[in-house]
């Protein structure tokens, strides 16, 4: 036997001793012996699948299986779970209450290692769960009482430090090596049905088995239509921008459980340019900081919240050397894998949407970041950026995202199909059309000095944004017309802004961002950066802005405006409105639903220097600003991190207008409709919408 396998079981026979032995102080008792069940339920799982029976099993027992594992955080079970740090303060106190609801965090991500046959991460998770055990029930023999706290979180802390650097290491393999090799064969497997839906270890809902079911229905020509729109962006993503995809050999496939079919058609384009598609784990963890959201294959969200209460919980170890160790823990997982990282092509990413929105409470008792924590975790999101960048030659690595819906979305079954189809049509929209309208657009925005933009229909917008203009008009553009390549589908037309100059509000009545609903957003501009901001998603003043703080500025004291763009997909507008989605749209089909403005890193973040041609041959000029132009004095200031779309919809546009040099006005969008002349075409979905 090996020395992990020994390990396990030796760890499982001690977990199995728990129940029952009353060896910690009473308090304690219900979160060990729940602990030790959780494990012990892991440990089934981990023999049927090894064994054969779970795969053997029926549909229905599956469902059930499938369950049992997400059961405490269900939003029914969890205000009784020690997932949640509320009921953990509530029965454990408000010093070990957030504490041991990160241990149970911790605990529970050990699922998709499982169904990756992974014993060592199960294992580590394990140990740590009977190491502060062993500690408690220690406390409990010689003193009557609980240990101190410091002993139970420095028990958390130095098992993050001793781990880091491997689960860093495991953690780059998987999203830009190889991913799971069980998983993939499973998903490439022809005869894949939906009892293979539950082998992932994902949460699996009503919706996951619909759409499988609604995808294994199509017919072979709309499949190969949805799988060429998604490999051949992928393609000219790389072609557009003059990247060197020869040098490339691996791409990773993220995407929703039910779209299986869709990546197996994928992976067979992919393998005739000469890649390999995987599919990775989305494992959320302490060690990855915070759940990243669709980082791999993902299933149905079992409770947003739990997720959102959990964000921070590296508030509780951080601090100057731990954040140091996360740093070198990186950096030495990249040089381990070199070799294999400068392969990784990108991802090529089927997103979904329909959930309702979510609007998250705000727990008392969850972490938070103080503000020197705030800093470490911003500078970390920025180094790691560029060790990413060095380690995949971010210049030579590309990417494409898809959207479609789930059926929930319909709000029942009927309608899902109309919906599924009418995305299916916008997301393959003839690109040589926009290609031509948005070329006028072009023309005339790249002649403009600033554009003003006003808001109608109960926004407040009043913007003015600078632009860059070209020194050669004849060979030089400051806007890219964009179709659908890396982000589809076709629809928009962006620059990167002049930040001096560029004032004023940007206000939407509603908007999703990132999964998170926000109501009645406003963002004052200054010099191109956000200087104040506000939102109606609580009656608190200090909640809404701390929720912006940390969903938008991502903790950063503000951020330039990075984007200026016109979506032109009018096509996309009037099917949500037709179909009342509007608040379920990703930002992949927001954005091009009218004009937006992105805070945070500009487009060409990390790609500045390299040569981006519209198709009429005119290069664009605009791809620095005053802070992205930083990188070449001060690189440290030059990136954040992050970049947030934030879309006016046509129907609160008043006006949107181009101001050349001269003065002369050149209107461009009034009153939610496209008056440019060569751009007219653009209005007869929001017409018809009008007319019906």
């Amino acid at each position: 036997m090996q020395l992990i396998d020994l390990r396990y079981q030796l760890s499982m026979d001690r977990i199995r001793e728990i129940p029952g032995e009353n060896a910690v102080s009473a308090d304690f008792v219900p979160f060990f012996e729940s602990g030790a069940k959780w494990f012990l339920l892991i440990d089934r799982t981990r023999r049927e699948l090894m064994e054969g029976q779970y795969e053997a099993a029926s549909l229905d027992v599956m469902r059930s299986r499938s369950r049992a594992l997400y059961e405490e955080i269900l939003p029914a079970n969890y205000k009784k779970s020690y997932a949640n740090p509320e009921y953990a303060s509530d029965k454990l106190g408000k010093e070990f209450g957030p504490l041991f609801a990160a241990l149970r965090y911790e605990m529970r991500c050990v699922i998709p290692f499982v169904f990756r046959s992974d014993t060592e991460r199960v294992l580590i998770r394990a140990e740590l769960f009977l190491e502060m055990y062993t500690a408690f029930s220690m406390a409990y023999r010689e003193e009557g009482k609980a240990p101190s706290y410091t002993q139970a979180l420095d028990i958390m802390r130095q098992y993050l430090m001793d781990y880091m650097e491997d689960e860093l290491t495991w953690y780059l393999r998987d999203k830009l090596v190889k991913g799971s090799e069980r998983v993939s064969g499973l998903l490439t497997d022809p005869f894949y049905d939906l009892r293979d839906l539950y082998m992932t270890g994902e949460y699996v809902s009503e919706s996951e088995e619909a759409v499988a079911a609604y995808i294994a229905g199509l017919p072979d020509e709309k499949i190969d239509l949805i799988a060429f729109t998604i490999t051949d962006g992928f393609q000219r993503g790389f072609i557009n921008y003059g990247k060197n995809l020869a040098s490339k050999k691996n791409v990773a496939m993220i995407f929703h459980l039910g779209f299986e079919r869709i990546f197996r058609a994928c992976a067979l384009n992919f393998r005739k340019m000469g890649l390999s598609a995987f599919v990775s784990a989305e494992v959320p963890t302490l060690f990855h900081a915070f759940h990243q959201g669709s980082m791999g294959i993902s299933g149905a969200d079992p409770n947003p919240q739990y997720y959102y209460d959990h964000r921070e919980d590296l508030a509780l170890f951080m601090d100057e050397a731990f954040h140091e160790k996360r740093i070198e823990s990186l950096r030495n997982a990249y040089k381990q894998l070199h070799s294999d990282t400068v392969l990784y092509a990108g991802p090529a990413v089927i997103e979904v949407f329909g959930a309702a929105p979510f609007s998250p409470q705000n727990s008392p008792c969850a972490p938070r970041f103080n503000d020197a924590q705030k800093k470490l975790r911003t500078d970390f999101e920025i180094r790691s950026a560029d060790l990413y960048s060095e380690a995949v030659i971010a210049k030579d690595r590309s990417f494409t995202v898809i959207d479609f819906p789930l059926p929930s979305i319909a709000g029942a079954r009927d309608g899902f199909e109309e919906i599924f189809d009418s995305i299916l049509s916008i997301n393959t929209l003839d690109n040589a059309l926009f290609q031509k309208i948005q070329g006028k657009m072009v023309d005339a925005l790249s002649a403009a000095s600033h554009i003003e933009v006003r808001g109608g229909n109960g926004n407040r917008t009043a913007l003015t944004v600078r632009l860059q203009q070209p020194a050669d008009p004849d060979t030089e553009a400051s806007f890219e017309n964009c179709t659908a390549d890396v982000n589809i589908p076709v629809g928009e037309v962006f620059t990167t802004p002049v930040l001096e100059g560029t004032d004023g509000v940007l206000h939407v009545t509603g908007v999703y961002l990132e999964g998170l609903y926000f109501k009645d957003l406003a963002l004052t501009f200054k010099d191109g950066r956000v200087v104040d901001y506000s939102c109606g998603n609580f009656d608190n003043e200090t909640a809404c802005r701390s929720y912006i703080e940390e969903n938008i500025l991502f903790h950063h004291k503000n951020l330039p405006m990075g984007e200026c763009a016109i979506g032109t997909n009018t096509t996309a507008f009037a099917a949500a409105v037709r179909y009342g989605i509007s608040d379920r749209l990703p930002i992949l089909i927001a954005e091009k639903t009218g004009p937006h403005f992105a805070v945070g890193d500009t487009c060409y973040c990390r790609d500045e220097e390299l040569h981006v041609y519209n198709p009429d041959g005119k290069e664009i000029i605009a791809k620095d600003n005053s802070v992205s132009i930083l990188r070449k004095t001060d690189p440290e200031k030059a990136y954040f991190g992050c970049h947030t779309d934030i879309t006016i919809p046509y129907d609160e546009l008043a006006s949107y207008v181009a101001v050349r040099p001269d003065g002369v006005r050149i209107p461009i969008i009034e009153n939610g409709r496209f008056v440019l002349d060569g751009t007219q075409i653009l209005n007869k979905p929001l017409d018809e919408l009008t007319r019906n």
